[in-house]
């Protein structure tokens, strides 16, 4: 294991993704419906994911056991395929990089496993790293970096007549 003894604690954060690709709409269907017979995919996974966050330490060897201080799993569906994005934050002296990561692999994996009696052809790829803040250098995925911004004018809402209502999604 590398000496991390003489690093300061600081604000540590990192984003992975993963996609599982299924075959048929009737999987999707299956998942959103609530309907697989192992369970709700979106929630099994997502304990699972947490749970390999917290013990990325116990099966990649050269990972230092760390305080995962947030932890967020979400699932956004699009078409067959299904995106999962892991973020991990700590107050460390390392990284959180491949705890996302492995969280991002086993959230994967679980629902591969939960979907394999109704899907033969699930896949799974992909799993990377989107970005990471914190420590000597920040890393982002320039696919993940990728802004848009719409400005409305409007003179209702410069007059102060009407407030204007601004979501963010990402």
């Amino acid at each position: 294991m590398v000496d991390i003894t003489h690093k300061p604690n600081s604000l540590r954060k990192a984003v992975a993704s993963a996609t599982l690709t299924v075959s048929k709409q009737e999987t999707i269907d299956a998942i959103q419906n609530k309907t697989v017979p192992k369970g709700d995919v979106f929630e099994f996974s997502r304990a699972a994911g947490l749970l390999a966050i917290k013990k990325t330490s116990d099966v990649i060897p050269d990972c230092h056991p760390l305080p995962v201080e947030f932890a967020s799993i979400t699932h956004h569906i699009d078409g067959l395929e299904i995106e999962i994005f892991v973020e991990v934050h700590t107050i460390y002296k390392t990284g959180v990089e491949v705890e996302a990561m492995h969280g991002a692999a086993i959230v994967a994996l679980t629902m591969y496993d939960m979907l394999k009696p109704l899907d033969k052809e699930v896949s799974i790829s992909n799993i990377k790293l989107l970005n990471k803040k914190g420590g000597k250098t920040d890393f982002a995925d320039e696919a993940s970096t990728l802004r848009c911004a719409v400005i409305v004018c409007s003179d209702s809402v410069a007059s102060g007549k009407k407030k204007t209502k601004v979501e963010r999604q990402y």
